[in-house]
């Protein structure tokens, strides 16, 4: 099959995953579109890690069906993802990132350009194990936009950061966005998700609860469930 031209829209029909007898993902529909970033939220257990592994293609979903640009079984050469804790490799900051890269695609420049996207210039020679949480998720970022990819996956990028590297983060993914990377992110943070998601998507025990821009989402929650979770209180 040919691969398309671009992964978006990513649609998700019916998709459901299980894990021996329990249901993680349950009969989820869902559509992301190019545009400003989506953000995951709802409570743990809710399915947000899993839904990010499935779309990029890590993980099949034991029924329904998911597209990426029209497309089934597309090869996730335009999607990358970074983990809640990136596993950085025993180089320097600059083979960590050309690790990424196709061999005819190593580039120099390019290198210097991703380190200063994320505000590490100077640090190619680094070993980038022995940098704090922040600049390894900043490499790690780094890492996955030498991809170039169409769609950005990130599961709680500023978990356990303080409020200077979190702010850090969220000035690179507005960066990110604005060159058009469809940025998809999952966080427990609101104030987060308020200050970056032009959609957010909430979900519960596995399916979406409620979905739809941003804006609206934080003035007006269409449910129940959506009116509950923003007050604090728990889900059931």
């Amino acid at each position: 099959m040919r691969a398309p031209v671009s992964d978006l829209p990513i649609v998700l029909e019916n998709v459901g995953v299980r894990a021996s007898s329990i249901t993680i993902i349950d009969g989820l529909t869902l559509s992301i579109a190019a545009g400003p970033p989506t953000v995951l939220i709802g409570p743990n257990g809710s399915g947000k890690t899993t839904l990010l592994r499935l779309m990029m293609g890590l993980i099949s979903p034991a029924g329904g069906r998911i597209t990426w640009g029209g497309c089934e079984n597309a090869p996730p050469e335009r999607r990358a993802i970074v983990f809640q804790r990136p596993v950085m490799l025993r180089r320097r900051a600059g083979a960590n990132i050309r690790y990424a890269m196709q061999p005819a695609e190593y580039d120099g420049n390019r290198i210097a350009e991703l380190l200063a996207l994320v505000g590490l210039s100077g640090l190619e020679q680094r070993p980038a194990r022995r940098w704090s949480g922040g600049e390894q998720q900043r490499l790690a970022l780094a890492r996955a936009l030498a991809r170039n990819p169409d769609v950005l996956l990130l599961d709680e990028p500023a978990a356990s950061l303080d409020p200077a590297a979190t702010k850090t983060i969220e000035d690179i993914l507005r960066a990110v966005a604005a060159r058009g990377v469809k940025v998809i992110m999952s966080t427990h943070d609101l104030g987060q998700a308020k200050r970056l998601a032009g959609e957010i998507v909430l979900l519960h025990r596995g399916k979406v609860v409620e979905s739809g821009s941003a804006a609206d989402f934080f003035a007006a929650p269409r449910t129940d469930a959506a009116r509950t979770f923003l007050a604090g209180d728990l889900l059931v």
